[in-house]
């Protein structure tokens, strides 16, 4: 996850400095060290150095996303850049919106408006954009995941994750690795991108590396939405499968229908973010007369006789 994109980025100071690029024009040839010890040599410091640079950049995880979520309110400079690009992602939200709902008289229309509606569906609603693509993929998934069942995504993901099963723990975290991948290969190449720049603006020949550089940022970018929009579904997921789950973890009942599952959400919502009540009936243990259970009891006694 770290060592790749830290690598890349080591060895390509390296080679500059070996070149010489920084005080002067690049000597290209001077690169590669001219003996089989030595070039073993080199790979091992260039390795722990990587190494280390991947430890100590571990703990930023975190922030490296959300800075290419949009999380620029801190700093005024960015604050009205981000402004700037939330209109811009509400145009084109305006936009999949007025050709999702456009009437289709054809095939190919109506394949058209079915692929805005599903573009339009992988974002959030208008008033809760993000400046950028990673960060409305992955807020489509945070404001809705729970919140179709009365959760508050945030306050309550932290907790049903302890109740998935393996299979989707799986899924779950080979996404998230993905995602976590393509965010710092993203940087990587952004911080080669600007060496280069830094070490080669005498060097218009060279500024080819540069471009290339950015072009490969852009392209592990989009991996990174991709890979947010499969974390969002997954997310989703959790909820459908697990939710009830979380309420046995809890002690709460399990609810009989929708409106009850609903109040009972709002209600351990609340307790989550310190306003629930200050008396609530707990259930311990199996209540084979609730509905729920009700079922698995049938079901364990079918299987008593299959067995006999």
């Amino acid at each position: 996850m770290h060592f790749v994109p830290c690598a890349l980025f080591v060895v390509c100071l390296w080679a500059l400095l070996r070149a010489g690029s920084f005080t002067g024009p690049s000597h290209w040839e001077r690169v590669l060290p001219g003996t089989p010890a030595a070039m073993a040599g080199t790979l091992t410091v260039l390795a722990a150095c990587a190494a280390i640079l991947g430890l100590l950049l571990q703990p930023f995880q975190v922030r490296a996303v959300r800075v290419l979520e949009g999380y620029w309110y801190r700093w005024p400079v960015t604050a009205g850049l981000a402004g700037v690009l939330i209109e811009v992602q509400r145009r084109r939200w305006e936009a999949l919106r007025e050709r999702a709902e456009e009437t289709a008289s054809t095939a190919t229309a109506r394949e058209v408006r079915a692929d805005a509606g599903r573009r339009l569906g992988a974002r959030p609603p208008a008033d809760l954009l993000l400046p950028t693509a990673l960060g409305n993929a992955l807020r489509v998934g945070e404001l809705s995941a729970g919140e179709r069942y009365g959760l508050s995504t945030l306050a309550s993901w932290p907790r049903i994750y302890m109740q998935i099963s393996d299979r989707m723990s799986e899924a779950l975290t080979s996404t998230r690795d993905a995602l976590d991948t393509a965010v710092n290969l993203c940087w990587s190449f952004l911080a080669v991108a600007l060496t280069y720049g830094v070490a080669l603006y005498d060097e218009p020949h060279s500024w080819w590396l540069c471009g290339g550089a950015l072009i490969l940022a852009a392209i592990a970018y989009k991996g990174a939405v991709i890979a947010a929009l499969a974390y969002s579904g997954l997310m989703h997921a959790v909820y459908d499968l697990h939710r009830f789950e979380l309420l046995d973890a809890l002690h709460y009942p399990l609810p009989r229908d929708t409106a009850t599952e609903k109040e009972i959400f709002a209600e351990v919502t609340a307790r989550f973010t310190g306003r629930g009540r200050t008396h609530v009936d707990y259930h311990h243990g199996e209540d084979w007369s609730h509905p729920h259970n009700a079922n698995r009891s049938a079901y364990a006694e079918h299987m008593d006789d299959e067995s006999g």
